[in-house]
């Protein structure tokens, strides 16, 4: 187990390449979901839920999702999770600061109104969900390490091992989206596509990755 659990931050081939790609990866989803939270039209079923508890608590997002995460891992680990490593800990700790920090710079040099305008939040909601997706996408399939949050719902399928991983993953993700809404955060058309489109993405990805490009056939 333990040999399983630090494949994640030694042994791997190709280790350096992989390490760039799940870094650039994560800091790519912070600045999509920061222009996401500005658009104000929904952000993934994670980020939704964390919002919604940082305000509650009146701490950064960053902050909090730092500490949920931490909460997290430790419960994972305890019900078996192994596939831990350096992209573990940039899902954990990144994405959080790197929203914090670009909705801090946003705010400054970008005039708040023209998100109200329904042109720019299109112009902006499009390649942002896109970018969004595959940098998801990327980060799971170069297989550096499982964050906390995506690596619950795999603990439940191999419980449930009659019951298909997309389902449970869907239901995970509702769930945490009710909660995010119950505590005061309001889904939008862009958690119903993160939803949606995100365990079928990663799929197609990782197999279209594995075709064409040598470093993710070793996984």
């Amino acid at each position: 187990m333990m040999k399983n659990l630090l494949s994640g931050f030694i042994g791997k081939k190709n280790f350096w390449p992989r390490l760039f790609i799940a870094l650039l990866a994560v800091l790519s989803m912070g600045v999509t979901l920061s222009f996401l939270i500005q658009v104000n039209l929904g952000t993934d079923p994670c980020t939704l839920m964390n919002r919604a508890v940082a305000a509650k608590l009146h701490m950064s997002l960053g902050n909090w999702q730092a500490l949920m995460n931490i909460i997290l891992l430790v419960i994972v680990l305890i019900f078996g999770a192994t596939n831990f490593g350096f992209g573990s800990l940039f899902n954990m700790f990144l994405i959080g600061y790197t929203i914090d920090f670009c909705t801090w710079l946003w705010n400054r040099i970008l005039p708040m109104e023209m998100f109200q305008l329904w042109s720019v939040r299109i112009g902006v909601l499009i390649p942002a969900i896109i970018l969004f997706v595959l940098s998801a996408a990327l980060y799971m399939d170069v297989d550096m390490g499982t964050a906390p949050y995506d690596a619950i719902p795999y603990l439940i399928s191999v419980r449930l091992p009659n019951v298909p991983f997309r389902t449970i993953r869907i239901a995970f993700d509702l769930i945490v989206t009710l909660i995010g809404w119950i505590l005061g955060e309001t889904p939008g058309v862009v958690t119903v596509l993160m939803v949606l489109m995100l365990g079928p993405v990663i799929s197609w990805m990782g197999e279209w990755l594995a075709k064409h490009f040598e470093l993710f056939r070793e996984l």
